[in-house]
């Protein structure tokens, strides 16, 4: 009935979190897996993985990850190494910075797009980030 888990299959940085439909979190979000998100999110994410915004999630803040697949609304900036993927339902209003893009017919995008000139070190972007200086 209950399986034993050894301590390295405890600790695997290839975990995948999900944030579901009707979840409500303010805040940064930081992980070293993927992120799944169908709620909302009020705050930064910056991940080393790969980003799934399901038709349902809703975030509003700065973003930075490996790849992303968005189906649903994002209001900030999404900084992308690799792939960035709009579905036909994802809504952005905001910059874009990515190595590659696949935009679907029917998905809406307000806002710049760069290709080619993308972070190299996710760790470092997110560092830099938090030691920017905060206005009031």
């Amino acid at each position: 009935m209950f399986q034993k888990i050894s301590k390295s299959s405890a600790i695997d940085s290839s975990s995948i979190n999900l944030i579901g439909n009707g979840t409500c979190i303010t805040g940064d979000i930081n992980s070293n897996g993927d992120v799944r998100i169908d709620g909302s999110i009020k705050g930064n994410i910056s991940i080393s993985g790969k980003l799934v915004v399901g038709p349902s999630g809703n975030i509003e803040g700065n973003i930075i990850c490996q790849n992303a697949d968005i189906s649903g609304e994002i209001q900030g900036k999404i900084n992308v190494s690799e792939l960035l993927s709009l579905k036909a339902s994802a809504r952005l209003l905001g910059d874009i910075v990515t190595g590659k893009i696949s935009i679907e017919p029917n998905a809406t995008f307000t806002g710049t797009c760069n290709m080619g000139a993308v972070v190299k070190n996710i760790s470092n972007a997110s560092e830099s980030r938090e030691k920017a200086p905060q206005t009031a």
